[in-house]
């Protein structure tokens, strides 16, 4: 099997980012964005997704953090596109419920390379410390579009902030590892198109 593996590097006047994924990977991490809510939330990502993950973000979080997490999400999108190539042999469709305590969190997606968010959660969700929670929709938007995925996301019960980003992040590693897989039963792309 070619290895699925991409290196993005995005520098804009907000932010300088770089990200290293294999996708076949075994979930180690090296994270370092500077909002330590965040660099928590992607540990989690890799290790139950079992991609290996480095990402190093520098952004004007004096200003914001918005900047720095939309743009980590864009990188981190592209890294899957680029390390999926034409999907080949992909199972192209994921899913899972995960809890995390008093939460539960519906994630679905497809690998189709027509990007959408589909996003559901309780209004007026308090921040996380200096962790705005409307950041989770934020980097997923980034993240579906330049992933080019259907991403359906939704905190179906929750109470603790942190709970349910944590229940978000783990539900979409769960998802796109399932997604990721190759399956020896699909031939070629999984599409009666022919192209993803």
């Amino acid at each position: 099997m070619t290895s699925r593996t991409a290196r993005i590097e995005r520098k804009t006047h907000e932010t300088n980012i770089s990200i290293e994924l294999n996708i076949d990977g075994a979930g180690e991490s090296a994270i370092a964005t500077q909002i330590p809510f965040f660099d928590h939330m992607l540990t989690l990502f890799a290790r139950h997704s079992l991609v290996d993950l480095k990402v190093k973000a520098d952004g004007d979080i004096d200003v914001d953090l918005h900047h720095t997490v939309e743009d980590t999400g864009i990188a981190l999108g592209q890294a899957f596109a680029r390390a999926l190539g034409d999907k080949r042999g992909i199972r192209r469709y994921g899913s899972a419920y995960l809890p995390m305590d008093e939460t539960l969190t519906r994630v679905a997606l497809d690998f189709s390379g027509r990007p959408y968010l589909e996003y559901r959660a309780p209004q007026a969700v308090e921040s996380i410390g200096a962790f705005s929670f409307q950041l989770v929709e934020e980097f997923l938007r980034a993240f579906a579009v330049h992933a080019g995925i259907n991403l359906h996301v939704e905190i179906l019960y929750g109470r603790d902030p942190h709970h349910m980003a944590e229940s978000v992040f783990k539900g979409l590693a769960k998802a796109a590892d399932a997604a990721c897989q190759i399956d020896p039963r699909v031939q070629g792309v999984p599409s009666t198109k022919g192209v993803l």
